[in-house]
């Protein structure tokens, strides 16, 4: 068998597969059915699948202590293994080691894995904020998140038993790594550059795919199906657009449409980072970062995200960065363009974003034909007739949005 030509997983030489299947997971869930339950919010339930199917290789546990400050301080694990984000779990008590518990989903009570405690630890939740989202503001969501957490935080390895509703509820999409591998492989890819989104995709997310077409052996858009903040685009309605466009306008030979299940964080460069790790573990060699990646309101500057990996010591990531520049569309250039290629004012300029987009419709006002393709503002429309006025969420406008920030 010919040796592959795809990037190796992140911290390993083979995927770390944490999910049972057959009678090893019959066994085990009936064991689970017997144990203490621990009930896992949804960004848990979704690191806990991720462990499951080798998104978070090389990871095989929630972490301890020492894995927790080393990520928060140095971004690294306790044995020198580059990380960016903890990935931890909440209890209201403290556990003894040794203690087996079962893990349940809080969104469905469905159990989802087990797992063996090696020890049970409080943390300072606003050293994490700090650390990992640089502020303690709580209208952060990533910061809400973590100080509504419980109070102590359990360490240990896990057996994960679900996949949860994720493979059903989106089955054209979601996407072991093994599966995208083997996609690749067949493929003959060696450069795959990732596209992550949690939008739609407007006409700014479609040039930077195509950039990152033109320099790549293929594309791998990769959206999240997991929650998101108050006010964003469900996940069926954003695949929906995602797919429309891909089927319309995209070399479909190209590129590849996968979907994964965790929650956004809205780390910024931090997140960013998370990002090309696990990109990496799906085959991608390369992860586009483009403007406000990950963010939300005005917490990172435009361009923190990609900063933040020339920051990296070598060897940390292997999955490298493709940087691209603030994007728009361009009256007297007739297109889509950067600040690399167009000379002209930014009155000439239409500054695309996901968040000027859920704003415009949202409130029912005109959508400049240049912001996105017909046929996926002709969904978003739908969508946004169907809310009722009393579940509608403002969507509030901060300068990575309207081409006022600085870089």
């Amino acid at each position: 068998m010919a040796a592959s030509k795809l990037i190796p997983p992140h911290g390993s030489d083979t995927l770390t597969i944490c999910l049972l299947e057959g009678a090893e997971r019959t066994a085990e869930l009936k064991k689970a059915e017997g144990l203490p339950k621990v009930v896992m919010t949804t960004r848990e339930t979704g690191d806990l699948i991720f462990m499951g199917i080798g998104g978070f290789t090389p990871l095989t546990s929630f972490m301890g202590q020492d894995d927790w400050k080393g990520v928060c301080e140095k971004m690294t694990l306790a044995n020198g293994t580059f990380w960016p984000i903890p990935v931890t779990l909440s209890h209201d008590k403290k556990l003894d080691a040794g203690t087996e518990i079962c893990l349940v989903s809080g969104e469905t009570s469905e159990i989802m894995g087990t797992m063996k405690v090696t020890e049970s630890y409080q943390i300072d939740k606003e050293f994490e904020c700090k650390h990992v989202y640089t502020t303690n503001d709580p209208e952060h969501p990533g910061v809400k998140m973590v100080m509504e957490q419980k109070a102590w935080n359990i360490a240990g390895p896990v057996k994960v038993l679900s996949e949860s509703y994720f493979p059903k509820e989106f089955k054209d999409v979601y996407q072991r790594p093994a599966e995208s591998r083997k996609i690749f492989e067949e493929k003959g890819w060696k450069t795959i550059a990732a596209l992550q989104l949690r939008n739609p995709m407007h006409r700014s997310h479609e040039y930077l795919a195509k950039i990152a077409t033109e320099v790549s052996d293929g594309l791998y858009i990769h959206q999240l199906v997991g929650k998101l903040k108050p006010g964003d685009i469900p996940a069926e309605v954003r695949v929906k657009c995602i797919d429309t466009l891909v089927e319309l306008y995209f070399d479909k030979n190209r590129v590849v449409c996968g979907g994964y299940p965790l929650d956004m964080r809205y780390a910024g460069p931090r997140e960013g980072l998370l990002h090309a790790v696990f990109r990496q573990n799906f085959g991608c060699s390369h992860m586009i970062i483009g403007r406000d990646h990950a963010g939300v309101g005005n917490y990172y500057g435009p361009f923190d995200a990609q900063d933040i990996f020339f920051e990296l010591p070598e060897g940390a990531l292997q999955c490298k960065m493709l940087p691209i520049d603030w994007t728009f569309w361009c009256y007297k250039c007739g297109g889509m363009a950067s600040m690399k290629t167009c000379p002209h004012a930014k009155e000439d300029r239409l500054f695309l974003s996901g968040t000027a987009l859920r704003k415009s419709l949202s409130e029912g006002g005109d959508v400049p034909a240049e912001f996105s393709r017909p046929e996926v503002l002709a969904i978003l429309r739908e969508y946004y007739a169907s809310i009722k006025e009393e579940d509608k969420v403002e969507v509030k406008m901060h300068g990575h949005a309207t081409g006022d920030a600085k870089k």
